[in-house]
């Protein structure tokens, strides 16, 4: 399984940016997919998932209004649209595939690159 995330870059608080992750090498349709992010010094940690197969998403608190996850099953890929960005929003943004939904880094074998999110004040 390959996970290959894109759509970073800088911009201004208040933004908006739409992260992508492509995978490749698997059924998508029976995964989760998980974003997480890890700013300088800090774990990484969860920020929204996709139950692929009910639709079902979840998010973390500091996220929710501001971000929307979602997925296109015949292009294998997932999204996260993130609105409203703040300077704290700053972070490299990983995606993960697993099969069960975890919000624990730990629990996902196969991981994305990541793409680098800063927010400027």
């Amino acid at each position: 399984v390959q996970l290959q995330a894109s759509g970073g870059g800088l911009v201004q608080a208040g933004g908006s940016l739409r992260l992508s992750c492509a995978v490749s090498g698997r059924a998508f349709s029976s995964h989760v997919m998980t974003w997480f992010r890890q700013a300088p010094g800090k774990e990484r940690e969860f920020v929204s998932a996709l139950r692929w197969g009910g639709g079902n998403t979840y998010y973390a608190d500091s996220v929710k209004g501001r971000f929307t996850i979602s997925g296109d099953k015949a292009k294998n890929t997932g999204y996260l649209e993130i609105n409203g960005l703040k300077p704290e929003d700053t972070a490299v943004y990983y995606c993960a595939v697993g099969s069960s939904y975890s919000r624990s880094p730990s629990e996902y074998r196969f991981w994305g690159q990541g793409t680098q999110v800063t927010v400027s004040s």
